[in-house]
């Protein structure tokens, strides 16, 4: 009899017929996020569950699901579980991590050139039929060639992102919890700053690390004041790490250039103020939308939930 398990969402044709031959999976549901008391309800007989990142598997979720041997989260960020719990109840926690790390500095780079040279402002000009003719100050835009690139964790995502930087002839400083040696300094030319003086002398800032207790509000309102005037703030990481309404303050007051943005505080909720603005790029959380990144994300999430209903320790085990 195979071991029973809960896939949140619909996810690629491929994938399934995977986990067709591993284990009896439910869809919780198609176009929509399950509610919490939906979630609770079938998972209660579930050994595995797939999940994605607005799915909140959080300690009530967890005790209702006695038989519960993994969470394999398709996402690299992982605060939407309650990671310390399933670990005291002895659950697997995965992520799907490495797969992405392309796609989303692709998209970073996206932004940041966007943002620079009002790229959504210019294209909305011209489909209103506001285009009449050339103009030496039309939508001029900001520089990135040349310019210091500061990059807030400076992890997989935020290396990748510092290589494309080269292409730009940037200079590179970085902020982390872990400082990288010499040869790797070396190697992406980036040199370490403290926080303050990074977000105080960068006219790029990207934000990659991941969300927990001391990145919440990272980027609080003191930390924007400290930003040139003609900065810009570009996040592809999670939302909560910027305070939104601070952000959106400063960016109604154009005491900082412009900001792209993927993610959001209060996600799919975004600030009302932000939408009104011409100096904002908003995505949907696009970071790793490509398909071919996507489908490698479910099937690795996949692999993480049959090693785990096997018993095996998952190769992408959450430390």
């Amino acid at each position: 009899m195979k071991p029973k398990s809960l896939l949140t969402q619909m996810i690629f044709p491929e994938v399934l017929e995977f986990l067709r031959e591993h284990t009896d999976y439910e869809i919780g549901a198609e176009g929509r996020d399950l509610t919490k008391s939906e979630l609770i309800e079938k998972i209660r007989d579930k050994e595995g569950i797939l999940c994605l990142l607005m799915d909140e598997i959080d300690r009530s979720v967890i005790d209702a699901a006695p038989r519960l041997k993994i969470i394999a989260n398709l996402a690299v960020g992982y605060d939407n579980v309650d990671v310390s719990y399933a670990r005291e109840k002895g659950i697997f926690v995965t992520n799907t991590p490495g797969v992405l790390t392309e796609t989303t500095a692709d998209l970073t780079w996206a932004l940041i050139l966007a943002v620079a040279r009002r790229i959504p402002e210019a294209d909305r000009f011209l489909r209103e039929g506001k285009f009449k003719r050339w103009s030496l100050d039309l939508f001029l835009g900001r520089e990135v060639s040349g310019k210091r690139l500061g990059i807030v964790g400076m992890g997989r995502i935020g290396k990748a992102v510092a290589l494309r930087a080269k292409a730009f002839a940037m200079e590179i400083v970085y902020n982390d919890l872990k400082r990288m040696s010499p040869e790797e300094e070396k190697k992406f030319k980036a040199s370490y700053l403290p926080l303050d003086e990074l977000l105080s002398t960068s006219d790029v800032i990207t934000i990659h690390t991941p969300l927990n207790r001391e990145t919440y509000h990272l980027i609080d309102a003191q930390k924007i004041a400290l930003m040139k005037k003609d900065a810009i703030l570009v996040n592809a990481a999670r939302g909560a790490i910027i305070d939104e309404k601070a952000l959106a303050q400063a960016l109604e007051e154009k005491r900082i250039w412009g900001a792209g943005l993927d993610v959001y505080e209060n996600e799919p909720e975004v600030n009302p103020k932000l939408l009104s603005l011409d100096n904002v790029v908003l995505l949907p959380h696009l970071g790793s939308a490509t398909r071919e990144t996507r489908l490698k994300m479910a099937m690795m999430a996949a692999k993480n939930l049959i090693q785990g209903l096997s018993g095996k320790t998952p190769d992408n085990l959450v430390s």
